[in-house]
């Protein structure tokens, strides 16, 4: 493998991508899958590109490094009473935000609020000649030009090596409540996740464990009383219990930082719709060691396999493997000539590596 470099600036970053044929900018390898490429790929690593440069809470916007750890951002915007509501994953393992944004990965708060793409303001990256550029801009009301910056999320750095990123930012709710209701097979849990969605309870998250046989919503706003008359319309429809403070801490802690999967071993991500679930569930439940997740009320799936055990690799739906030896892509990928036509404009040379890679 080849030598890892380490730009200090933006600057040293746009020298980092010029000194290369081929090269690919890598956060902290929470998600290691992403960018295992061959060995005549060079990698930049991000990691002393560091740092929160703009942070306006009366704005609730903020512009951070590529290398900042999401630790680190979290914490400053917990100070002021606001956050990310898209819930950044793998915090606490290290992920930083531009691997963060590269990965395209949103939490259980995506389900009321929106993605990733839905909170990114602005971008400053080096494109594959070397340019240090930016798209977007440091304000929410600023709407001149294309919306370019999303097409970073999930690009997996094929576009650029991102320098820097803004976004805008949440208050964090006062009250939160996390029910627990009893899900003993997939077709109860299909079923709570459809109707779920469709009331009027704005449930702040919406995720399943099919090993604890649950579902589990989460209830969030300013005032305690309001969410425990809706937890009581919700157990009027579902039997259920409410978790304590700590046992809800531990549920999206586990949630957040994959603490379900097996640690060595392989994680697929899968898109899905809710009326997949079961047939999602029927495909891996006969696969040795297997582990799984449902979120965002059944719009995502997540899959975990010991280390070394051979993963589902022919899903029928979107799937990236997250770590492991398996295919990237590990399902069906249509890649729309959009995203081809970004790739030509913002990469002709192909220093970066292909969208297929």
């Amino acid at each position: 493998m080849s030598a890892l470099l380490e730009p200090v600036s933006p600057a040293e970053l746009a020298e980092a991508v010029k000194s290369a044929p081929r090269v690919l900018a890598v956060g902290a390898g929470t998600k290691p899958r992403l960018s295992a490429l061959g060995a005549d790929v060079v990698r930049i690593s991000t990691l002393k590109l560091s740092g929160i440069v703009e942070y306006e809470p009366s704005e609730f916007t903020f512009t951070a490094l590529a290398g900042t750890r999401v630790k680190e951002i979290v914490a400053a915007l917990g100070e002021r009473g606001q956050y990310l509501p898209f819930d950044p994953l793998l915090a606490d393992a290290g992920a930083t935000i531009g691997g963060t944004v590269a990965a395209g990965l949103g939490g259980p708060g995506r389900f009321r609020f929106g993605g990733l793409r839905d909170f990114i303001l602005g971008v400053r990256f080096v494109d594959g000649g070397g340019r240090l550029m930016r798209l977007g801009g440091k304000v929410v009301k600023n709407a001149a030009g294309f919306d370019l910056p999303k097409f970073f999320v999930g690009s997996l750095g094929r576009f650029g090596a991102l320098a820097e990123v803004t976004f805008k930012v949440f208050p964090r709710a006062v009250t939160t409540r996390t029910l627990r209701l009893p899900a003993a097979d997939a077709k109860t849990v299909t079923e709570i996740f459809t109707t779920a969605a469709g009331q009027r309870w704005e449930l702040d998250a919406l995720e399943a464990s099919p090993a604890d046989g649950a579902v589990y919503a989460r209830l969030a706003g300013p005032a305690a009383a309001a969410l425990d008359a809706l937890a009581a319309e919700i157990f009027a429809r579902w039997r259920g219990t409410t978790l304590t403070e700590d046992e809800a801490a531990k549920v999206w802690g586990a949630v957040r930082e994959f603490g379900w999967a097996h640690a060595d071993g392989e994680w697929v991500k899968v898109a899905l719709v809710p009326s997949q679930v079961e047939e999602f569930l029927t495909r891996v439940r006969d696969t040795a060691g297997a582990r799984v997740w449902l979120g965002l009320g059944g719009n995502v799936g997540f899959a975990s396999w010991p280390k070394g055990a051979k993963p589902l690799a022919d899903w029928p739906w979107p799937a990236m493997t997250l770590r492991g030896a398996g295919p990237l892509w590990a399902g069906k990928k249509d890649t729309a000539e959009v995203f081809r036509a970004v790739k030509v404009a913002l990469d002709p040379q192909n220093r970066f590596p292909s969208l297929e890679d």
